[in-house]
């Protein structure tokens, strides 16, 4: 790295030089302007005649061929030599003499003497006398005899009998005969059948529809504007949709 940046400064250091030279001689040999000395005044008679100035043509500038660049042999690399590796020598294992057991004389054991065991005297029982109890007597109670009055029987009166009216019977008005249905042989039967079952129905264009596929089906319209389906049988009342709803009005 250093003998390239040696190198660039070498080159930058001649081409320095060189400019330095060519601008030094360009002004050397630069054309030096000659200017025609002024002319006396004529006399009036004798026209004016100017001399024709020359053209002088500045020389042509002399090119210097470019330097040729030092170039430097490569630096040869310094090759240090291998370091000799430093061997140690093995270093001699430090032996240690066996140390010699510590053998300690047998302790003598120390006995000691039985206790003496402690003999009490014995006892001497505290006897006390027997205590003569004192009999309490007491006198004979004589019990007084209670003697209760005769208790009065309660005679209640026998219970008066509650008699109820028989029920009187409900009779039911017979129920009216309703009319009977009018026949349904065509689905042009069953427009006008309905017509008056869907009269009050909330939407009467589905209602209708409905109720002419189940006559058209069941060939039966129940009376009324709604309710009495069982009149038609189980066709009419339950016949479903898709979604498990009543389909005849």
């Amino acid at each position: 790295m250093a003998s390239r940046a040696v190198a660039v400064l070498l080159l930058l250091a001649t081409t320095f030089l060189v400019t330095t030279k060519e601008v030094a001689y360009a002004d050397n040999t630069a054309p030096s302007t000659t200017y025609p000395p002024k002319a006396s005044a004529p006399p009036p008679s004798a026209p004016l005649v100017k001399p024709p100035t020359p053209v002088v043509k500045p020389p042509a500038p002399v090119v210097t061929p470019p330097p040729t660049p030092v170039i430097k042999p490569p630096a040869t690399p310094v090759v240090k030599p291998p370091a000799t590796p430093v061997v140690k020598p093995p270093a001699t294992p430090v032996v240690k003499p066996p140390a010699t057991p510590v053998v300690k004389p047998p302790a003598t054991p120390v006995v000691k003497p039985p206790p003496i065991p402690v003999v009490k005297p014995p006892a001497t029982p505290v006897v006390k006398p027997p205590a003569t109890p004192t009999p309490v007597v007491k006198p004979p109670a004589t019990p007084t005899p209670v003697v209760k009055p005769p208790a009065t029987p309660v005679v209640k009166p026998p219970p008066t009998p509650v008699v109820k009216p028989p029920p009187t019977p409900v009779v039911k008005p017979p129920a009216p005969v309703s009319p009977p249905l009018p026949p349904v042989k065509s689905r042009k039967d069953c427009i006008p059948l309905c017509d008056a079952r869907c009269a009050l129905h909330s939407r009467p264009n589905v209602c209708k529809r409905a109720c002419v596929t189940c006559c058209d089906r069941c060939k039966c319209v129940p009376p009324g504007t709604y309710g009495n389906r069982e009149k038609c049988g189980k066709c009419y009342s339950e016949m479903r949709t898709r979604r498990n709803q009543y389909k005849c009005p």
